[in-house]
């Protein structure tokens, strides 16, 4: 497939869709690279949405207008999943941080795919909760990022990946459509097994917007 060049009207309509202060035109060095050993590829222009409708609105303009698109959690990632090697956006989800309800009954827990591993931790310390899985980058690393690459951590051996806890995702899809995977139970035979598609999907199929996750005492 043949990139189209990003233009001063795509530039503008982002601006308007998330604000001038959400669209860097500069200063990429830390969206060039992840922790994947000396590689650093910069984008065109880094948006920072703080909503799964204004990243679904993204995906449709630059689907649309052929730009190509890669999105980014925290940037700990070793396989190389948020270096931008093609140029054009890069979709930071660093705004994407709010945890929504901890359902203390049902033992889960709802969470945006920017919110910090280590913040999840504390949070549901302070209800005698835990989710096991804790990459090396856990203090930094996003719970989205943590399911496209499905995590491990030294606790893996007792209690599982990130594949174990994962129960239902909402995600954007490459056309901007808004879907959520699965359900909220530890079973769901209604289908397809989208949810598990996803987990190490390293971005490749869709951008994961939310996360109901299974939660341990």
């Amino acid at each position: 497939m043949e990139y189209k060049v990003l233009t001063e009207n795509d530039i503008q309509f982002f601006q308007e869709l998330i604000g001038e202060d959400n669209v860097l035109l500069s200063d990429f060095e830390v969206y060039a690279s992840d922790a994947t050993e000396h590689l650093q590829f910069f984008p065109d222009l880094v948006l920072k949405p703080n909503s799964t409708q204004q990243i679904s609105e993204i995906v449709k303009h630059c689907n649309q207008e052929l730009l190509p698109i890669t999105p980014r959690s925290g940037g700990t990632g070793l396989a190389g999943g948020a270096l931008p090697i093609k140029g054009g956006v890069v979709i930071s989800l660093e705004k994407l941080n709010r945890i929504i309800e901890i359902d203390e009954k049902n033992f889960q827990i709802t969470a945006e795919s920017g919110v910090i591993n280590y913040n999840l931790q504390l949070k549901l310390s302070e209800q005698n909760l835990l989710f096991p899985p804790a990459p090396s980058s856990w203090q930094s690393s996003f719970i989205g990022g943590n399911i496209a690459t499905n995590a491990g951590g030294p606790k893996a051996v007792k209690y599982g990946v990130t594949a174990n806890y994962v129960l239902n995702l909402e995600v954007v899809l490459p056309d901007g459509e808004i879907i959520w995977t699965g359900a909220n139970t530890l079973k769901n035979s209604t289908g397809l097994n989208l949810t598990q598609l996803f987990v190490g999907s390293e971005g490749t199929l869709g951008i994961i917007t939310k996360a109901v996750l299974k939660v341990i005492p």
